[in-house]
C-alpha cells in the first residue's frame, strides 16, 4: 500500500504581464490558501516521505508554505514537473524508490487532476469522488491509497481517493503569523 497526495498549486498572480508563465508567483489569494493548508496538513496525520515539486515558481512557493506544517521532508524541485501531462506524472512516480511509502507531488493543470482522476476517480469516499469530478481548484489537494507494492505499478484504477481537500473547504483555518 502507498499514499499519494497531489497538489495544485494555489492561485498564481497576473499582475506582471512581463513575467513568463514558470515566472509567476503567488497571489494574496494564493499566498493565504497555502497557509491555510500548512495548518491543516500540520493536523491531517504523518507527513509523506518524500516531496516532487515542479520547480516553476508558483509551485515551489506553495510548496515553501505548505512545508511549514511537514518540516523536514526531502524536496526535489523538478523542471520535468512543469507542465507535465498525466503520463509524464506517472512515469515520474515509476522512478521512485520502493522504500519511499508516501509521496506529495505539487504540480499544474491539467496533469494533476487527470492523474487524480486517473488513478482514483472511480473509487473512494463519495464526497470526495463528487468534488473531485467538479473542478480540481488552484491549491486544492488529492489524498489516495494505492493499493500497490512498488511505485512501478502505478497505473489506471489502481487507487482509492480519500480525501479531497479545496482551499474553500479551509475557510476556518487561520494562519499564526
Amino acid at each position: 500500500m502507498r499514499k499519494l497526495l497531489l497538489l495544485r498549486h494555489a492561485k498564481s498572480s497576473w499582475d506582471d504581464p512581463a513575467l513568463t508563465d514558470f515566472d509567476r508567483p503567488l497571489s494574496q489569494r494564493g499566498r493565504e490558501a497555502s497557509a491555510r493548508l500548512a495548518r491543516f496538513v500540520e493536523q491531517a496525520g504523518p507527513p509523506p516521505d518524500q516531496a516532487l515539486v515542479s520547480s516553476a515558481r508558483r509551485t515551489r512557493e506553495t510548496w515553501e508554505t505548505v512545508a511549514r506544517g511537514w518540516p523536514e521532508i526531502p524536496v526535489l524541485f523538478e523542471p520535468g514537473l512543469y507542465a507535465a501531462g498525466e503520463s509524464e506524472l506517472s512515469r515520474r512516480l515509476h522512478q521512485l524508490d520502493d522504500s519511499i511509502l508516501s509521496v506529495i507531488l505539487v504540480g499544474h493543470n491539467p496533469g494533476v487532476e487527470r492523474l487524480a482522476e486517473t488513478l482514483g476517480g472511480q473509487r473512494g469516499e463519495p464526497w470526495a469522488l463528487d468534488r473531485l469530478a467538479r473542478k480540481y481548484p488552484t491549491g486544492a489537494l488529492a489524498e489516495l491509497t494505492l493499493e500497490i507494492e512498488s511505485w512501478r505499478a502505478v497505473a489506471p484504477d489502481c487507487g482509492r481517493l480519500v480525501r479531497f481537500t479545496r482551499p474553500v473547504d479551509l475557510d476556518g483555518i487561520v494562519d499564526d503569523d
